[in-house]
């Protein structure tokens, strides 16, 4: 059997994404833009939601993505099973560490494929990204990073129930 899912990351921060809003004529509504660090997550997305997140405060590298990749191989071992990851080709999913591990991850029934180049239309997880930045993170998230971190945290454990990608 194999099960197909894929993997990226995305950041966040107090740069609100709020493409458009409605607002009562002779209203401003505002949303503040703060400096801020930055909460990324680190994402394993199938095509029928289900899903393996990893939220980092600052910088991304390849240990901490072979780290991700280490526990959703542990966590999600199945006897007969090839786990199929699709990710793209980020320095750091390209780097020599991260090589130097393909082949443990594959005995473990974890098969990786690359994108081509400058594809992320390709990789369906980049439409979790793009749900939660726009449409899912409450206005209210803004606020601060710990309400940041809190929304989003209440998201990512929400979805697959209460959130929900229909790929077809």
């Amino acid at each position: 059997m194999i099960e197909l899912f894929y993997f990226d990351q995305s950041g966040f921060n107090l740069t609100p994404a709020v493409p458009y809003a409605w607002q009562p004529r002779g209203q401003t509504l505002a949303l503040q833009s703060a400096p801020s660090p930055r909460a990324n997550v680190l994402g394993f997305l199938s095509p029928t939601n289900q899903s393996h997140f990893q939220t980092v405060i600052g910088r991304v590298t390849s240990a901490i993505v072979i780290a991700a990749l280490d526990a959703f191989a542990a966590q999600t071992a199945r006897a007969g099973t090839l786990r199929l990851v699709v990710l793209d080709n980020a320095s750091i999913h390209t780097s020599r560490a991260f090589q130097a591990r393909v082949m443990d991850w594959f005995r473990q029934g974890v098969g990786l494929h690359w994108l081509p180049p400058y594809s992320p239309e390709l990789n369906l997880i980049e439409i979790l990204w793009r749900k939660i930045k726009y449409e899912w993170l409450p206005p209210r998230a803004y606020l601060g990073f710990e309400h940041l971190k809190t929304e989003l945290q209440t998201i990512l454990d929400q979805f697959g129930s209460k959130y929900q990608i229909t790929f077809r």
